[in-house]
């Protein structure tokens, strides 16, 4: 099993969904960076659930504790371990439906691997719920990255075929003051009730979360194998239900012609910057000093109240499944802080890869 990502910034995943907890090992966070709990909990937070019809009933206080690695609020060098607890746990639901695997969820490949001895309580290890060690994680990466003026930021560019118009920064700023991190109320408005008929009538929904990080350095990235775009996908796709990953103009790119696509390089004051951004920040792997924009095509929740065709892999015959138990309509919105953290351990990595980020900070 692999459970870790990043090289000098090397995270460590652990927890299971209807574990005692889920947690998360940072090792290579540079020392001497402010760090306080708080920091790492106004992270957290945004990814819990909110009122309304897109949300789960399952309300876990997710406080966050920092078991090593922070000394009198300064990061020491050394891994930093942090975790929540998982309290608001009700297994019975799984206890009923565990020989029949629910489709579209990791249940069948997971017994399969595994031989059937994985955690499939909530999902186990294939929960969205382990998302919560990657935004703690992600509040590091962040406020390592904010030493070096990157700013990583995220919003609702999707729900159920709605699209938002484009934002701009100021706007993306704010999209944790509106319930579904969008930040075009109008779109807002129409998700809502499509999320609502959806969930009326037992189904769920899909969407795009588009992430965005400014004042990037160019010249990061590690060619050929380990290039930026190839590491940031293989972040991205680490997060429970992402399904696609474009980067810049990405699958739209090949509907263009060469001449609409090719970024013209233009000088600004003493800078190199490019007129237009289809290249999303990144040429030939490399960060080019642009914005670098990346979306994710979120997956609509597989578990649905609507009767469903399945198997029962004790008795291996055709078997029907109807799901109980405490689900999200439509989990875009919590992806949002978690497309956000997984670009921002992403470009920590790097920016220590290329030194631009030093493994000690603020010298005594």
């Amino acid at each position: 099993m692999r459970n870790s990502l990043g090289e000098h910034f090397a995270v460590t995943s652990f927890g299971e969904s209807h574990g005692r907890c889920v947690g998360v090992v940072v090792d290579g966070c540079p020392a001497g960076l402010p760090l306080t709990v708080a920091d790492v909990q106004a992270e957290v937070d945004k990814r819990r659930p909110v009122a309304g019809p897109a949300s789960t009933p399952r309300a876990e206080a997710d406080e966050v504790e920092i078991l090593s690695g922070v000394f009198k609020g300064i990061t020491t060098g050394a891994p930093i371990c942090m975790v929540v607890w998982n309290e608001d746990v009700d297994s019975t639901a799984y206890e009923r439906i565990k020989d029949t695997p629910r489709p579209g969820h990791a249940d069948y490949a997971a017994f399969v691997k595994y031989g059937g001895f994985n955690d499939y309580r909530g999902g186990g290890r294939f929960s969205g719920r382990i998302t919560a060690g990657f935004v703690m994680a992600g509040a590091v990466a962040k406020k390592a990255l904010s030493t070096i003026g990157v700013e990583v930021l995220a919003h609702t560019a999707e729900i159920g075929g709605i699209a938002a118009k484009p934002a701009g920064v100021r706007s993306l700023r704010r999209v944790d003051e509106n319930p579904l991190k969008c930040a075009d109320a109008i779109a807002s408005a129409r998700m809502l009730l499509a999320i609502e008929q959806a969930r009326a009538e037992g189904d769920s929904l899909g969407g795009i979360v588009e992430g965005v990080a400014l004042n990037v350095p160019g010249g990061m990235g590690e060619p050929v194998f380990d290039t930026l775009e190839g590491d940031l996908a293989k972040a991205l796709c680490a997060i429970p239900a992402v399904k696609g990953v474009e980067v810049g103009a990405g699958f739209g790119a090949a509907r263009m012609r060469g001449s609409q696509n090719n970024d013209r390089f233009v000088m600004k004051g003493n800078r190199v910057q490019t007129v237009t951004n289809n290249s999303g920040g990144i040429l030939g792997g490399i960060s080019s000093g642009m914005p670098i924009v990346a979306r994710v095509a979120v997956k609509p929740t597989p578990s649905i109240s609507r009767v469903q065709t399945t198997v029962n892999l004790k008795a291996m015959e055709d078997a029907t499944l109807e799901i109980k138990g405490r689900h999200d309509a439509c989990i875009v919105p919590r992806a949002v802080p978690v497309v956000a953290a997984m670009m921002s351990i992403t470009l920590c990595d790097f920016a220590l890869r290329a030194q631009v980020l030093k493994p000690v900070l603020n010298r005594r």
